[in-house]
């Protein structure tokens, strides 16, 4: 079976960009990728940051899904720490009303941002001890129009309009207990090379995720890996072509551990925790490179964490090379695809 491919962008605001720009570059993006036949679309959520102008992804998908016609669209991921689950299944069970079958609703388990927005974005909400499992399983419930039960304060209560075609859930992650998250939940689990940059600790993290997977009304383990590539005609022009940034890691003297894209805000973070932290520097996790080049390495990435799906995010600066990018990886897949049923029938033919 061939690998699908689809595509995660954060509407990236390089030097001289305006965030009118980057979001309308995002909206062309999901067309030209629901014409190449791109399998789904997400956007990110990030706050506080003058690198993307993604901060609010509800909203983003209902203009890209009335933008598209076939591609899933979805958030990759709504931060659902800061949010009432009602809200959220509320918000996308309007979305799923308008398009049935077509959206993806991805849930990380960062903050999105410096403590400051955290702050920010629970400002006057009471206080509470829900974890993100507890969370995860309310959403889900709102999400099918499931009752929170007898003796329950809400018993009753719905996320309407519920739709035939609820959004699909997915956890996101970077890390060991990402993964158990998703398998206790027996929910579909994407794991974010591109902000871990571990291939290893990837290979790690999935097989742990189906080993532990537990199946809830007869799900099924479902792994995506997310990486960060970038692809031009030659491997000379793929150089430049990317912000090739290295990430830094932000570990707080209680074990909590986020990444940032650079050290200055990196550091900011640990500053605005309040506790002690240290920094650890992650290399880029950018693959780049002809479309060959990318392409081998992306199956053998696919193949080592056992996914048969891949996210690819692009942070390339000039649009039209963006654009570009895409188009090859997408080209490459599709003939790597006919190459290997040519192979198999070739084999049974003998």
């Amino acid at each position: 079976m061939g690998i699908k491919l689809s595509i995660l962008d954060q509407s990236p605001l390089f030097e001289g960009d305006t965030p009118e720009r980057a979001l309308r570059y995002t909206v062309e993006l999901a067309r030209r990728a629901d014409a190449l036949g791109y399998h789904r679309f997400w956007v990110s959520e990030h706050h506080d940051s003058r690198s993307v102008a993604g901060s609010s992804p509800e909203v983003l998908i209902a203009y890209l899904l009335a933008s598209t016609e076939r591609i899933r669209v979805g958030s990759g991921g709504v931060m659902l720490q800061h949010y009432s689950p009602y809200k959220v299944a509320e918000s996308f069970n309007v979305l799923a009303n308008l398009e049935p079958n077509r959206l993806d609703l991805g849930v990380g388990r960062a903050p999105g941002g410096l403590p400051r927005s955290t702050l920010a974005l629970r400002r006057g909400a009471p206080e509470e001890d829900a974890s993100l499992s507890g969370k995860l399983e309310e959403l889900r419930n709102y999400l099918h129009g499931i009752d929170p039960g007898e003796g329950d304060p809400l018993e009753g209560l719905r996320a309407e309009p519920l739709p035939e075609q609820p959004a699909r859930l997915y956890v996101l992650g970077a890390s060991a207990d990402s993964a158990d998250l998703a398998a206790k939940l027996g929910l579909p689990y994407v794991f974010s090379l591109f902000i871990n940059g571990d291939l290893d600790q990837a290979e790690v993290a999935l097989q742990r995720y189906r080993e532990k997977f537990v199946s809830v009304d007869g799900s099924q383990p479902e792994s995506i890996l997310s990486v960060s590539a970038a692809a031009a005609d030659t491997d000379e022009e793929a150089e430049g072509i990317a912000v090739e940034s290295d990430l830094f890691r932000t570990i707080l003297a209680s074990g909590r551990k986020i990444t940032i894209g650079d050290r200055e805000r990196a550091e900011e973070f640990g500053k605005q925790s309040g506790e002690e932290y240290r920094i650890e520097h992650v290399p880029s996790p950018l693959i780049k490179g002809s479309a060959a080049s990318v392409g081998r390495r992306l199956r053998e990435a696919a193949a080592r964490s056992g996914v048969e799906e891949l996210i690819v995010t692009s942070p390339i600066r000039d649009f039209a090379k963006r654009i570009h990018s895409y188009e090859l990886l997408k080209s490459y897949f599709e003939t790597e695809i006919e190459t290997d049923q040519a192979e198999v029938s070739s084999i049974e033919a003998v």
